[in-house]
Formats: C-alpha cells, sequence, structure tokens
C-alpha cells in the first residue's frame, strides 16, 4: 500500500469514527423542552398572541430568552413547526413506549370533550387556570396560557389551535424546568383546583412526582364533579428554572377571597402593577390605589409596535412594574386568572420574572390605563 493511500484510509476512518460519536445513541429522544420557532430547545419564552386584525388572528410575536425583545412569530401560531406547536407538539409525537407525565387543564375545554360533563364544570368550585405540564425522567415544560379548548387531548394525535382562540389576544408562559421542580408545581397546581380534562402520570414517574400523580388520579376516578382540594388558600414559591432563572409561582385556591394582583402580588413583589385582563366579564374590579399599592387596569394594548388595540380585543391575563427600580428591571406575570368579583373565589394563578428584556416588551406594549377614580391616561 502506498503512503498516500494508507493516508486516505486513515482519514477515512477518522472521518467514520467522527461520524459514528456525533450520532445520537440508540432510543435518544430529543429533550422534553420548551422549544423556540427554529427547533432550539429554550430554557423558556413568551407568546402573545395578536388579536385578530387583517389576517386571520392567528399572527403572533415570540420573546425567548437571548432574543432582545418581540420578534415575529415563523408564521400562524396554529403551525405544527412554530414555538407552540414544537412544544405542545411533543405530547402528540413521542411514541406510547416513551415514559411520560402530563396534565392538561383549562376552564373551558376543548370541544372534542364537552361530552364528558364532568369535565366542564365553570362553576366557582373549579379553578379558572389553563395549562399543560408534561415531563419525563428527566425534566419537562409548564405552560400557563390564556386560550380556551386548548390544548387538544392527546388521543387527538396531532397538534391544533383552536379557531375559538383566534379573535382576541392571548398570551403564553413556557418554562423548562428539572424533573425535581415537578412535585412542587404539581402542590401549586392542587391549590388551584384545575379542571383537569386528560392526564397520564405512569407509575415509572409516580414516586417522583406524587402531587401531579394525585391530580391525575383524582381526574380519573370522579365519577362526578369533586369539591376542592382542602389545602392551603394560597402560595407563593420560586421556581427555578433548568438553566437557573428565578421565576415565582402564585397559586390561590377558591378560599382566598381576594384579588389576586392588588391583595397579594403587589404587595410581595413591593411593586405597583398595571394589569391586562378580559373586561368583557360581569363585575370588574377598577382601578385600586389603596393599601399603599397602584394597581392600574390597563386599556389600550400595542405589543412589539404592530397596532393598537383595546382591552376588550384582549383575552390575554398579565401585569407588569410601571417603572423599574433598577439594572435588574420591573417585574412581569402572565397567568390565567381576571380581576372580577366572582374569580375572587377561584382558583388561579400567575408566573412572575424579573428581567430587563422581558419588562421592556411589556411594559411598551400598556399604553392607556384607567387611573384611580375612572379616568383614562398614559400608564404610568
Amino acid at each position: 500500500m502506498t503512503k498516500d493511500n494508507q493516508y486516505a484510509q486513515e482519514e477515512m476512518l477518522l472521518l467514520l469514527s467522527l461520524l459514528i460519536f456525533c450520532l445520537p445513541l440508540g432510543g435518544e429522544t430529543s429533550p422534553i423542552s420548551c422549544y423556540n420557532d427554529k427547533g432550539d430547545a429554550v430554557d423558556w419564552f413568551y407568546i402573545y398572541k395578536l388579536p385578530k386584525e387583517h389576517s386571520s388572528g392567528e399572527l403572533y410575536l415570540l420573546l425567548e430568552k437571548g432574543s432582545g425583545g418581540w420578534i415575529n412569530g415563523k408564521g400562524l401560531v396554529n403551525d405544527s413547526t412554530g414555538a407552540l406547536g414544537r412544544t405542545v407538539g411533543q405530547l402528540y409525537s413521542q411514541g406510547k413506549e416513551t415514559a411520560l407525565a402530563y396534565i392538561l387543564y383549562n376552564d373551558q375545554i376543548p370541544a372534542a370533550d364537552s361530552s364528558d360533563r364532568r369535565l366542564d364544570d365553570r362553576g366557582s368550585r373549579k379553578g379558572h387556570t389553563k395549562g399543560v405540564v408534561l415531563l419525563d425522567k428527566n425534566q419537562g415544560f409548564w405552560l400557563v396560557h390564556s386560550t380556551p379548548h386548548f390544548p387538544p387531548a392527546r388521543k387527538a394525535g396531532l397538534f391544533y389551535y383552536p379557531s375559538s382562540g383566534a379573535i382576541n389576544g392571548q398570551n403564553f408562559i413556557c418554562v423548562t424546568y428539572p424533573l425535581e421542580r415537578f412535585q412542587t408545581i404539581g402542590e401549586q397546581l392542587q391549590i388551584n383546583q384545575p379542571n383537569v380534562y386528560d392526564c397520564s402520570v405512569p407509575e415509572s414517574l409516580a414516586p417522583l412526582v406524587p402531587s401531579l400523580a394525585a391530580l391525575c388520579e383524582k381526574r380519573r376516578l370522579s365519577g362526578h364533579v369533586f369539591p376542592p382540594v382542602k389545602t392551603v388558600s394560597n402560595r407563593s414559591v420560586t421556581l427555578t428554572s433548568k438553566d437557573g432563572a428565578d421565576f415565582i409561582s402564585f397559586a390561590k385556591g377558591s378560599s382566598f377571597h381576594h384579588d389576586l394582583y392588588h391583595s397579594w402580588v403587589a404587595p410581595t413583589l413591593q411593586s405597583d402593577l398595571l394589569v391586562q385582563f378580559w373586561i368583557r366579564s360581569r363585575h370588574i374590579l377598577p382601578s385600586d390605589c389603596s393599601l399603599g399599592w397602584k394597581v392600574l387596569d390597563i386599556t389600550l394594548i400595542n405589543p412589539g409596535q404592530t397596532f393598537s388595540f383595546s382591552r376588550s380585543r384582549d383575552h390575554s391575563k398579565w401585569a407588569v412594574s410601571p417603572k423599574a427600580p433598577g439594572a435588574g428591571g420591573g417585574w412581569v406575570c402572565v397567568g390565567d386568572i381576571n380581576r372580577n368579583e366572582a374569580e375572587m373565589k377561584r382558583g388561579g394563578g400567575t408566573v412572575c420574572l424579573r428581567d430587563p428584556v422581558v419588562w421592556e416588551a411589556y411594559r411598551t406594549a400598556a399604553l392607556e390605563c384607567e387611573a384611580c377614580g375612572g379616568v383614562m391616561a398614559q400608564c404610568q
């Protein structure tokens, strides 16, 4: 063998060894995580689904760690290749042999499941709360959102966004957490008293997340609507993401009997708040400047300098500090409960983060507010 042939053979063997090294091991799958529009696993993201303007009502803005602010979504929120589709779509794409635990909950369940009346309790005993929990033996995500009838149950077999969620604005927060956070997440959900319409916690994972297993088992065994879980009326906890970001989860139950934002979140965060919520409900709570904290209702919104729209066209539930007290930025909270009298007596919550980029994105979205006394003015 000539030296040239020997060198060529050695180079070929080196190339093959590198290829073999880079290939995933047999049976390896992508981690259960929040995903962005490019298909990259991310620590967290926010989505602002814009209200219907001159399109189908499925345009959205995306804000993820490192994005520097709102960016236009890749396509439509209904696309399986977008951030929401890639993230929630893991529920339907993973094989049945994969040990996955999941909890789907919504006070307004998907239409395909509405024949099961015990899952469609909209009375005060169930939480006004919406979300998705999905995890495996290593990690997972918790998605909190505001969209009715979303997502479809796993038996649907594929991801889709409901047409009922297209008209109004909607918000989503997704955070990737290590396995050890999900017991605490399950405890927060127990306080919320969610309307669970689809779930599974396999035996291999149940001992690791007994709070989620209890939620799922309760749903499976119920032949009627269960009374609220007897637990504390409210609790806030710090949940550290996979990459080390500290989120604060506020969870209240039906026995709390106070406005989430003014009575609890604002004094806990030591911050005034501007709050966006669904205004088209009965007995909404006006802006409140008592107790030393200003909680002002937002009336006009323009996220990402797209277009301005009234609060009556936005079903989102979020809050932002009017001012940032330092380099750390102000607070942003995204959740699933409104400011009205009825929901003072229902479970629900919000997830808060102090981050300068996230704060700037939400703060600049709040254009006008209702000042205490009812006058509409620039938010401040």
